[in-house]
């Protein structure tokens, strides 16, 4: 037995002979193993290694970075299919990650912009009357005695009630942008009270031309990670894998997406607290899928980087992202969130190319060439992610994710990742600073500490 385990070791006996060794003190023999390589995941590693502890990483994919993807299926454009953007650089940890890693960047701005009508008209976008009944719509939930949706709050304000048919299409088109497409989740599922309490760093938002992937892969540096390694059952001290191997563990650190634990993914052998176990159930997955077209050339207008479609149907082909100025390359992404993201997974990918492509000649014109490649994403038919990232749904909050966040079974189980995050929820940033946290309370000196 090495150094450390017998440190760890005395550590747990806390006075008692060996003889008396309690389940918790068991759990300190091993490494502390942490389920799922995603930025979570890695960012405990990262800092447990750093910091001279034995720590190794399970991870059930075959490669690392989990809802972090960048592929490489068009070699010379390397094309994030999960997280894209450092969203606020000011202050925010993946800046300082990404400078460490040596991985550049470019800003897009959302003031570089183009709004559609329905035929491909341009339009002024104006926000303020969508912006002030919304706010009304909280102002009036705020004054209720139980949480609604943000859909419900609406529709109970008689100003949506008066609104015009083209005036709803407007305002429903600044929702969908502004709450959907950046919470994953829909109007009728987004907390009227803590739908939008989550955090941001300021400063412009970041892109990587060259792969999200740089800043996984400068964090994974020298980690032991094991990669095809799905664990089917977590108990103290101890993990089981899909193959029936098992690993002792000092303290396990779960970082797998809210997704894949809300559908039993894992099994636990001694039953969760009541309070993180009804933070699972009311916590709900968000959805936002990417649509990545290439063209043989730009044909469109090269000195935006957003284009938005008030096309017939709200939510549908109707946020854009070019790449034409940031990084001077022909590729357009299209964004769908929440349910109309649900109901284009059960597109083939001729079918959903060939409504993106509908979308764009109505957009720009009937001569708009098809895109000579594209690549899709389907992150609620992802096995290992079953959706995008969390949002508060009705009825959560901060506290909610507080109660899924921090030490279960006396310090043997700890849980991180972006839907532990009550402040940054939903992004990467969360999930880095989350792990963060966790492996702050592991070095603390103590085996288990709690939260």
């Amino acid at each position: 037995m090495g150094a450390e385990a017998v440190m760890g070791r005395r550590q747990c006996v806390l006075g008692m002979a060996a003889t008396m060794l309690t389940p918790m003190a068991r759990a300190c023999d091993g490494p502390v193993l942490v389920i799922g390589a995603g930025l979570a995941g890695l960012s405990v590693a990262r800092h447990l290694h750093d910091a001279g502890r034995s720590v190794v990483v399970l991870e059930a994919r075959d490669r690392l970075g989990g809802r972090i993807h960048t592929s490489r299926v068009w070699p010379d454009l390397p094309m994030d299919l999960g997280a894209s953007w450092i969203h606020g650089v000011q202050g925010n940890p993946l800046t300082a990650l990404a400078r460490e890693a040596r991985a550049s960047w470019v800003a897009t701005s959302y003031e570089a912009s183009l709004a559609l009508d329905a035929r491909g008209q341009e339009i002024q976008s104006d926000t303020s009357s969508a912006e002030r009944l919304l706010r009304r719509a909280t102002q009036w939930a705020e004054r209720r005695s139980a949480d609604v949706s943000v859909w419900a709050a609406l529709q109970a304000q008689p100003e949506w009630l008066r609104l015009a048919p083209a005036a709803r299409q407007r305002a429903r088109h600044h929702w969908n942008a502004t709450l959907e497409q950046e919470y994953g989740g829909a109007l009728d599922e987004l907390s009227a009270w803590h739908g939008t309490d989550a955090d941001g760093f300021s400063g412009v938002d970041g892109l990587f031309p060259q792969g999200f992937d740089a800043l996984i892969q400068h964090a994974a540096r020298g980690l032991d990670v094991r990669l095809s390694s799905p664990v089917r059952s977590v108990a103290p001290g101890r993990v089981v894998l899909a193959n029936g191997s098992s690993l002792n563990a000092r303290a396990v650190v779960v970082t797998v997406p809210l997704g894949v634990l809300r559908a039993g993914g894992l099994r636990w052998e001694e039953a969760l607290s009541p309070a993180r176990a009804q933070a699972l159930d009311a916590l709900r997955m968000g959805l936002l899928n990417k649509c990545w077209l290439r063209f043989d050339a730009v044909h469109w207008p090269t000195d935006v980087d957003w284009i938005e479609w008030l096309g017939p149907e709200p939510g549908r082909w109707a946020q854009w992202v070019s790449l034409a100025r940031a990084a001077r390359q022909p590729v357009l992404l299209g964004f769908h969130a929440a349910h109309e993201a649900r109901a284009l997974e059960s597109l083939s990918d001729r079918d959903t190319v060939a409504s993106a492509h509908d979308a764009l000649r109505a957009m720009f014109g009937t001569r708009f060439p098809a895109p000579v490649a594209a690549q899709l994403t389907r992150w609620g038919q992802d096995p290992w992610a079953l959706g995008s990232y969390s949002f508060n749904a009705v009825g959560t909050s901060a506290a909610t994710r507080k109660a899924l966040a921090g030490a279960e079974w006396d310090g043997a189980l700890w849980f991180a990742g972006e839907a532990t995050e009550p402040d940054y929820f939903g992004t990467a940033h969360g999930a880095w600073i989350s792990g963060q946290r966790v492996a702050r309370s592991l070095l603390d000196g103590r085996c288990g500490p709690r939260s």
